[in-house]
């Protein structure tokens, strides 16, 4: 079965084809910065390796990008769009509708557009996936893997927040969790790693969205996102944690709407807000630059992620390792060391050489006398997404 994996983040979109149930990839690639006229496509198969800087202004224009290869006489690896027999989407908000994987269908699509206002930078794109690669592959099955089913496993002092308890049952206002399919898969790489069923892990994914989530023995136990992909860390165009107050002050006494107030924060704030630049490659040249806005944003989003890894090594009662990964936490060798930089009492020691090695592998990063293991793990939604569709419809 050849399942075509369509993988749309905020400003980016991750491809790879694969034949299952081998997990053979044919082919793979990653369009990014979309939206900004430097976007980039990197397009692989066995034989080629092609990278391209052009303007792609939205998801759409990216989608039918990353078509326009698969079909091409020269760079492509299929003849016709129907050799496609599945396309699986990774959708972020499944709301409480949707707790497992499914294939899609009209309603599927109107319940994941009505869930837009939760992840408003994510399901339009991840919709808009689903719309294109429905033109494109037509006669292939859809299916939707959701960010947040790997989450449902969150207690309820983690899920439910201090309101009245009419919001949770009539209304269904809860924390939900994201990045869902990253965590399971790279958490699951650790507890193999560490040789033991019975673990306290913290996976830490760092990209354009930020989240961490505390890992007990395989179970989702908390995590920093909550309602919608907003709040926790400092992201690259989302505020992360923020007091409430301050949206009533911006309203009440700034003159801002809400709708003006939620795109501030959404996408005008994080590392943007702070620097200029929502693209964390940017930020570091420029920090090492002398830029003091860079170099003071750094600081403030590993401050961010220490204190996550301190509350949650406490309601987990230890730690054996913490995991890094996606495209900031498996590339920033600097953001790992601002981030476990004046841990050692928790017993977390990292080696700077270690770190600084560039590689695509998993690796360990920390000196041998550590108690807590780091590790840099590079995730695979893609191939999580490809296993969950073939397991639905095989």
């Amino acid at each position: 079965m050849q399942i075509l994996v369509l993988n749309s983040g905020s400003s980016s979109i991750k491809f790879q084809l694969f034949t299952m149930p081998e997990a053979k990839v044919i082919c793979s690639g990653l369009v990014e910065r979309i939206g900004l006229d430097n976007a980039k496509i990197n397009y692989k198969t066995a034989s080629q390796d092609i990278e391209k800087i052009e303007a792609i202004p939205t998801h759409k224009e990216g989608l039918q990008l990353i078509a326009s290869y698969l079909l091409d006489t020269t760079t492509g690896v299929i003849q016709s769009a129907t050799e496609i027999e599945v396309v699986g989407h990774r959708v972020v908000h499944g709301g409480s509708t949707f707790a497992a994987t499914v294939e899609i269908n009209k309603e599927v699509k109107e319940k994941i557009d009505k869930l837009a206002a939760l992840a408003p930078l994510h399901n339009p794109a991840n919709l808009q996936g689903i719309l294109v690669s429905e033109e494109i592959f037509s006669e292939a099955r859809q299916v939707a893997v959701f960010d947040t089913a790997f989450h449902q496993t969150m207690p309820v002092e983690a899920y439910k927040y201090a309101i009245a308890n009419s919001f949770l049952e009539d209304n269904n206002i809860r924390a939900y969790g994201f990045h869902g399919t990253s965590h399971k898969y790279v958490s699951e790489k650790a507890i193999e790693f560490l040789g033991k069923q019975k673990t306290k892990i913290i996976t830490i994914h760092l990209g354009n969205g930020c989240s961490m989530t505390a890992v007990k023995d395989g179970r989702s136990i908390e995590h920093s996102l909550g309602f919608a992909p907003m709040n926790g860390l400092i992201m690259g165009t989302r505020c992360g944690d923020i007091d409430p107050a301050v949206i009533f002050y911006m309203v009440k006494s700034l003159g801002y709407s809400l709708d003006e107030v939620n795109s501030l924060l959404q996408k005008e704030s994080g590392m943007l807000g702070l620097t200029g630049f929502s693209d964390l490659r940017d930020i570091e040249s420029e920090a090492e630059k002398g830029n003091k806005d860079c170099q003071s944003a750094l600081a403030m989003n590993a401050y961010r992620i220490k204190k996550f890894i301190g509350s949650y090594a406490a309601i987990m009662n230890g730690l054996d390792a913490i995991v890094f990964t996606a495209g900031i936490g498996e590339n920033s060798d600097t953001m790992r060391t601002l981030v476990c930089k004046d841990l050692e009492f928790m017993g977390i020691e990292l080696d700077s050489h270690k770190n600084s090695i560039r590689t695509k592998e998993m690796r360990s990063i920390e000196i041998p006398s550590s108690k807590v293991k780091i590790l840099v793990i590079p995730t695979n939604e893609e191939l999580e997404i490809a296993k969950q569709s073939y397991e639905l419809l095989a």
